[in-house]
């Protein structure tokens, strides 16, 4: 037998694996391990795999704790004289603008790391200062003496030509002893962003630096230990990459968990006959959302914490709210909700782990919106007294009823993800209504009807196994690599021809790498685009390349600002190109629709709580649901997964691909 294809999604809270056999489809879940995150992939490919052969597809925090806990790499950095604190300078924007005593948190490098070098490279590639050798020396002497594990290389304009930063990598090579890695983990910016805006270059290549050892510890772990034919890593634009490639670009993987969510709810409800959706991933932690109209939505810059990366990524908004958001009394006394969060250890009330401060899992259950005897297939056994005692605990500091405070908890909660969905719609000139709210992770099928009423949006599909979707996605994400390089030029004047030699630069590269990473029989779909903005803006909008480019970005424009100027100069700033290697189809679960009786999946009643009202609801199995069958609210349908909410009013039927579509009924409006 071939090998088999396992996703594997490292969460907050729990690490999920989708396993794909000639049989069907096999599931599973294990509770994370935050100290050393391998330990429980280790653990849950030895219950899944069982000896069996498989090739993994993986999505790793690792990144992106290191960065946001501040446990990376000892980097330093190198870079033109006079330049040495672009990362303490940054930009001029104040995220808290009305604040009179900010805490700012220091740069990844700090000072005494780096190091400048005598040389000077202007905008158009031209060498205005030779690359002096004695500098150089003297920075790598510097960095001897540092306890340095990393190295960043960041000169000015090193994107239009790279010659100095090849010069300072070379060096560094030679003068690697074995001891500090310099030329293992040296990271050059023309390499990762051949983009000006020094900042943002010089930040994503710290970046790089930062995570690249601790990533490469990890993955060279886990390639040992998981014992499988082939290693792939998902990546923040929805595409995977060798585990090779991985260790170099640490920097690519940083969102890679909510990637493969995106991929996997467009790709589900593509097939359902959705293109137009809004995904919504709500895990233990925090809570992602992306827009769709008719594909998945890309940008060229992420901010993780306070550090800007400029690289492709699925346009994902992120909150920090899920199901283990804590919910306390602040200190004006009102009600929060996160993001601080129960995580994995010790997780909330209800896991029976030590937690001891209400979270929304336990206002979930204590509003009988979970089944405790069902919780992940009835092997987890959820401490539904504990988690009550807590809640009425909170409800006293409130001198609140326990209900309404457990109903204030999901409603603070609920709050901040409407906004969050409001971010990516509305703000961007798109009509929720015009949507459908495709739901997963751990939490989301428990929260999502309640969101789509609040918003107008007139559908809910929840995926079968919507729990480990973001494994499932990895699974189905292509091979993909993206380049790009500044041009600067205006658009009058820029020709046809000078983009697509440009461009044909970009096909070599993604040529090269693909065959360099062994995918030589893969057939590669090149997709072309480009940044564009008008003359004198700060910031460019990406639009597909072609002959009429600039009546592109004029409409682009308009649906973004409202607001476009056919008149006006227009400059190409950036060519884009992204090499996609289309992996085999997987084949899905789909029966024809049957009869719409769903009495068969019924196993009993509970009590659930909506809007101060209690109801017996039904309680659904949803292996047991068929395409076809419908029902009515209140309802709570469960599966090993997660738990879907059908809140009363809404009506809910199975589709041919076994997704849960929820509607809300005309008294629900």
């Amino acid at each position: 037998m071939s090998a088999l294809l396992l996703g594997i999604d490292t969460g907050g809270t729990f690490t999920d694996f989708v396993l794909l056999t000639e049989d069907g489809i096999e599931i599973f879940k294990q509770p994370s391990t935050p100290a050393d995150p391998s330990e429980a992939v280790r653990s849950g490919l030895a219950k899944l795999a069982a000896g069996r052969s498989v090739r993994v597809v993986h999505g790793s925090t690792v990144a992106t704790n290191a960065l946001l806990e501040r446990r990376g790499a000892r980097a330093a950095l190198i870079t033109t004289r006079g330049f040495e604190d672009v990362l303490e300078i940054g930009r001029q924007t104040r995220p808290q603008i009305y604040a009179l005593d900010v805490d700012r948190l220091p740069p990844l490098i700090p000072a005494e790391l780096r190091f400048g070098v005598s040389e000077r490279i202007g905008p158009q590639g031209e060498i205005l200062q030779q690359l002096d050798a004695d500098s150089v020396e003297a920075a790598i002497a510097a960095l001897r003496d540092s306890g340095a594990e990393s190295v960043a290389v960041c000169l000015l304009h090193s994107y239009a030509n790279p010659k100095h930063e090849v010069a300072i990598g070379v060096a560094l090579e030679e003068a690697d002893d074995g001891a500090r890695g310099f030329s293992g983990f040296r990271t050059l910016s023309h390499e990762v962003l051949p983009e000006f805006r020094e900042y943002e270059r010089c930040s994503t290549t710290a970046v790089n630096a930062y995570v690249g050892p601790v990533m490469a510890d990890y993955l060279g772990r886990l390639a040992s230990d998981l014992d499988a034919e082939e290693v792939r890593i998902m990546q923040s634009n929805g595409g995977t990459i060798s585990i090779e490639a991985a260790r170099r670009h640490a920097v690519q993987t940083v969102l890679s968990g909510p990637a493969g969510g995106a991929v996997g709810g467009f790709e589900l409800a593509r097939r359902a006959g959705y293109d137009h959706l809004i995904t919504f991933d709500m895990g233990g932690t925090s809570t992602d959302v992306c827009l769709c109209a008719g594909g998945l939505s890309r940008t060229n810059e992420a901010l993780i914490g306070d550090l800007p990366i400029r690289l492709p990524v699925i346009d994902i908004h992120t909150v920090g709210a899920g199901g283990g958001s804590i919910a306390r009394r602040d200190e004006g006394g009102s009600l929060r909700v996160g993001p601080l969060s129960a995580g994995a250890e010790p997780g909330p009330i209800a896991y029976g782990n030590g937690g001891t401060e209400v979270t929304v899992t336990d206002a979930n259950l204590f509003l009988g919106r979970l089944s405790s005897a069902h919780f992940l297939g009835g092997e987890f056994e959820l401490a539904t007294a504990d988690a009550a005692a807590g809640v009425e605990q909170l409800a006293a500091d409130f001198t609140l009823p326990p209900t309404e405070i457990a109903e204030g908890v999901l409603r603070v909660a609920n709050a901040t993800m409407e906004r969050a969905i409001r971010v990516i719609s509305l703000e961007r000139g798109f009509d929720p209504r015009d949507f459908t709210l495709v739901c997963f992770g751990g939490a989301g099928a428990m929260h999502a009807a309640d969101l789509a009423l609040g918003l107008g949006i007139p559908r809910v599909l929840v995926p079968r196994a919507a729990g480990t979707l973001s494994a499932l996605g990895m699974l189905l994400a292509d091979y993909v690599r993206d380049y790009s390089q500044t041009l600067l030029l205006p658009s009058e004047s820029c020709t046809i021809a000078e983009l697509e030699a440009a461009l044909a630069t970009l096909e070599e590269r993604a040529r090269a790498d693909f065959a360099a990473e062994g995918d030589t029989g893969v057939t590669l779909a090149l997709e072309r685009s480009l940044d564009l903005r008008y003359r004198g803006q700060g910031y460019e909008l990406n639009v597909p390349f072609g002959e009429h480019f600039q009546d592109t970005f004029h409409a682009a424009h308009e649906q973004r600002y409202g607001y476009a100027d056919s008149g006006r100069a227009t400059e190409v700033v950036n060519v884009r190109l992204r090499a996609v290697g289309a992996v085999a189809p997987i084949d899905l679960p789909r029966a024809a629709l049957a009869g719409d009786d769903a009495s068969p999946a019924t196993i009993g009643t509970q009590r659930m709580v909506s809007n101060g009202i209690a109801a017996d609801a039904a309680l659904i199995d949803r292996e047991l649901l068929r395409p076809g069958n419908r029902f009515r609210g209140p309802a709570l349908v469960i599966e090993y997964s997660t738990t879907t909410v059908v809140p009363p009013g809404f009506d809910a039927r199975v589709d041919e691909w076994f997704n849960l579509i929820l509607e809300p009924g005309e008294d629900t409006q």
